[in-house]
């Protein structure tokens, strides 16, 4: 009895004890709680000058996320809506893609079946004024052109329209409505029966593009190639669909722990078409997230071949809060973890950002880009892929299997200028919007005017011309390395303009060592996961 009451009575202490540890806890949060609010009220009502509360508040809860991981971030209330627009996979405008050249909007396509392409607006039409104000030659910026062209479904706007060949401004009345925006920015299929899908973020309507862009005939794909470079990731549910298509069932896509979030695992349910279709999965070092929890999950199943360089390193989990006024907290709340138990995160110190991604672009100057062995993975991060027990490495990124090196033999200061300074876009827009009824009448189709045109030293000399007008100098003995690939962006980027995004990548995978290593796989069938053999170890070699 003595033995019970004892028990009973250390029951009730730790109980007490819990308790008060509670308290305390809470009695401290509600200490910083009354503190920040009493900083607050004295800053404004004794501060020296007049302070804005609203910009106050912002800056301070912006000061406190910056001290916790790199990923965690706080959005403004009038950002909430443009932040989210490339996930949701929508806005509300006019439905036109277009360039600012010489201080004056230019359409470069028009979206089919979109406000603008009912009305009748064209390629290559200027607008010149929006509800009777002149627009043209005003200092325009991309975010003033939004600020005019975008607004609420079913909302009108007036642009007044300068068209080649016209003698006087035509009036449109476009009533503006959803716009889709789409992730996958190419897909199409070589003749081999191989479908190229280019990914360019996971939003909302990726999975359902992707299989609409694989299955848009009754034919199964002979093989992927999933392009995911330059993929800085997006929701977690299309990178789980997208995943799920090419695992058997019972395989485990990813897991995730954190401290207070309930551990997660998601799995493939086995409904996937393209579950015995041989992928090649391509990424580089700005893959980041939920590029890397698909190849990740491919890579730890031995299901595909991932071809590249190591991806950015970015395995936290997100939540986010709705505060009252409409902004929005993204914490961290996880780690993802790859089936293997790889950690996809790259090391990070709390507060010090900064110095996180400075180690990402101390990458090249290791040489990472151009040498795989310059990279090292201690021990610890050795883990083994689930079926053929192949060494991979945890601790940042997915390494993959297949390292192609960044070509930089192209690398000139004249090659730098114009990307940086933006000179080449503009320069063939300009290019674009000069000759596009001359390109139309010569050139059948996309193919024809790959076949056909060529870069020739007029226009060339035009380029260069051009570019020496924005202090870029070209000069021969030190520059014409970058000749040829300058040309070849030239090239691509008319057909871009002229004929749209898929005859751009059509054309400009032609010389894409990655894409040819891909198709090169494919093509022989030398694919992880579908032989039960590790039937990479010739190309590999």
């Amino acid at each position: 009895m003595k033995r019970i009451v004892t028990l009973l009575h250390a029951s009730v202490f730790l109980i007490l004890l819990a308790a008060i540890s509670g308290n305390a806890a809470m009695q401290e949060d509600n200490r910083n709680f009354y503190r920040l609010n009493q900083a607050l009220y004295d800053i404004s009502n004794f501060y020296l000058d007049t302070v804005n509360q609203t910009e106050l508040t912002d800056k301070a809860i912006a000061a406190m996320v910056a001290a916790l991981d790199p990923h965690s971030t706080y959005i403004p209330a009038d950002q909430v809506k443009e932040m989210n627009e490339p996930l949701v996979g929508n806005f509300e405008g006019i439905g036109i893609e277009f360039a600012i050249i010489n201080d004056t909007l230019t359409v470069q396509s028009v979206i089919p079946g979109g406000p603008s392409e009912r009305v009748g607006i064209r390629s290559g039409d200027k607008i010149v004024s929006v509800d009777g104000e002149t627009i043209a030659g005003t200092s325009l910026t991309i975010p003033r052109v939004h600020k005019y062209l975008r607004g609420q479904k079913g909302s009108k706007v007036l642009v007044g329209v300068i068209r080649r060949g016209e003698d006087h401004m035509q009036e449109f009345l476009i009533t503006r409505d959803k716009i889709p925006l789409n992730s996958v920015d190419a897909a199409y299929e070589t003749e081999d029966g191989i479908h190229y899908v280019k990914l360019g973020r996971f939003s909302a309507s990726s999975y359902r593009e992707i299989i609409t862009a694989l299955f848009s005939v009754e034919k199964v794909p002979e093989g992927v190639i999933l392009d995911l470079r330059g993929n800085g990731g997006g929701y977690l549910i299309a990178a789980l669909q997208i995943a799920n298509e090419f695992l058997e069932r019972g395989n485990l896509i990813l897991y995730t722990e954190g401290r207070n979030a309930p551990m997660m695992r998601e799995y493939a349910n086995g409904r996937g078409r393209l579950q015995n279709v041989p992928v090649a999965v391509l990424i580089d070092e700005n893959s980041a997230s939920a590029s890397e929890i698909v190849s990740g999950a491919l890579q730890d199943w031995d299901r595909g071949v991932i071809i590249g360089r190591r991806s950015f390193g970015k395995g936290l989990v997100q939540r986010q809060f709705d505060l009252l006024d409409g902004s929005q907290l993204r914490l961290t709340v996880a780690r993802y973890h790859t089936p293997s138990g790889r950690v996809i995160q790259s090391p990070y110190k709390e507060g010090e950002a900064l110095e996180y991604y400075k180690a990402f672009y101390d990458r090249f100057a290791s040489g990472e880009y151009m040498d795989k062995d310059s990279i090292s993975f201690p021990d610890s991060l050795k883990y083994s892929t689930l079926r053929l027990k192949r060494t991979v490495y945890g601790g940042g990124g997915i390494m993959p299997d297949i390292f192609v090196p960044a070509d930089t033999s192209y690398y000139s200061p004249f090659y730098r200028d114009v990307l940086r300074k933006g000179v080449l876009v503009d320069f063939v827009n300009g290019y674009t919007d000069r000759m596009r009824e001359t390109i139309m009448e010569s050139y059948a189709d996309s193919l024809s005017f790959m076949e056909q045109f060529e870069v020739d030293e007029a226009l060339w000399g035009e380029f260069v011309a051009y570019a020496a007008s924005r202090e870029c100098k070209y000069l021969q003995e030190r520059d014409s390395v970058s000749a040829d690939k300058l040309s070849e962006f030239i090239k691509g980027l008319i057909i871009r303009n002229m004929y749209g995004m898929n005859s751009y990548f059509i054309y400009m995978n032609r010389s894409d060592e990655e894409v040819l290593r891909a198709l090169e796989i494919l093509r022989s069938h030398q694919v992880y996961g579908l032989s039960g053999q590790d039937a990479l170890s010739d190309a590999e070699s």
